[in-house]
């Protein structure tokens, strides 16, 4: 395996594996901090939405439209880019909201008194399933982004990372009221992260095979797509939820100036 490919499946699988932080965090902390989550999740977005509509959609229109011509490399952009969006819509509809985990959880939910076991270990279950399906999009941008360049798969990979950790508090939390065990409700929300790097592996095994430079630049417009989608309907709202509206937009503008100040020092 080249080392490019590698790379990209190591900082997936970190990244997916952040929801096991979550977990650990609702175990260990004795408070929720709403603000630093908040200004985290903006900062997550910030660098997501930024990277995509700068770095990754630019560049694929300029290949496409070098390959395809302007008109046409303009309209097949736009198509791969409202295509990956819908990708995510589509995941998005068949996520029951009950157990949605974006849903705003928090470790003081840890000590509130729990209702029936069953119930709440079915909505365990349902949330590491639901965060699962989530993750496997996101498995596929940030390898496709991390192999095209290590520099920027390293910031999606950290914004992702970001993102999951909520998700494990999501997923611990009921899975601990059912059955008492720590133990148990941290390995349910650490391996519900695992789609990660198998969302990976199937960019790697479908997707890579038959790359062409046309395709290479559709999947970049996807990606592109995808991480907007997830910042708009699932970053932004939960870092609102978790603290005042302010903070959210101050991480966001931060993960922004950030990842251009990243981008100017690396070019």
């Amino acid at each position: 395996m080249e080392a490019p490919v590698l790379y990209a499946f190591l900082l997936t699988l970190g990244a997916g594996l952040a929801t096991g932080i979550g977990s650990a965090i609702a175990f260990f902390a004795n408070h929720t901090n709403r603000k630093f989550l908040s200004f985290s999740l903006g900062v997550s977005a910030g660098v997501m939405i930024y990277v995509s509509f700068v770095e990754i959609l630019h560049g694929a229109q300029i290949s496409l439209e070098e390959i395809l011509g302007v008109r046409g490399g303009m309209s097949v952009c736009a198509l791969a880019f409202f295509g990956g969006m819908l990708l995510s819509a589509l995941i998005d509809r068949i996520v029951p909201s009950a157990e949605n985990p974006h849903e705003f959880k928090s470790v003081e939910n840890m000590d509130a008194p729990a209702p029936p076991r069953h119930r709440m270990m079915r909505t365990g279950l349902l949330t590491a399933l639901v965060v699962g399906i989530h993750n496997f999009p996101e498995g596929i941008a940030t390898f496709m982004a991390s192999v095209d360049s290590t520099e920027i798969g390293l910031a999606i990979a950290a914004a992702i990372a970001i993102h999951n950790i909520p998700e494990g508090i999501a997923v611990s939390v009921p899975v601990y009221y059912a059955t008492g065990s720590r133990k148990k409700a941290f390995w349910y929300s650490f391996l519900s992260g695992i789609s990660e790097p198998v969302g990976a592996l199937a960019a790697y095994l479908v997707l890579m095979p038959f790359m062409s430079p046309v395709l290479l630049n559709c999947v970049f417009a996807a990606v592109a797509g995808i991480m907007v989608f997830i910042s708009l309907d699932e970053l932004l709202p939960a870092a609102r939820e978790y603290g005042q509206p302010h903070i959210a937009i101050y991480g966001l503008l931060s993960g922004m100036a950030v990842m251009a100040l990243s981008l100017i020092l690396l070019s």
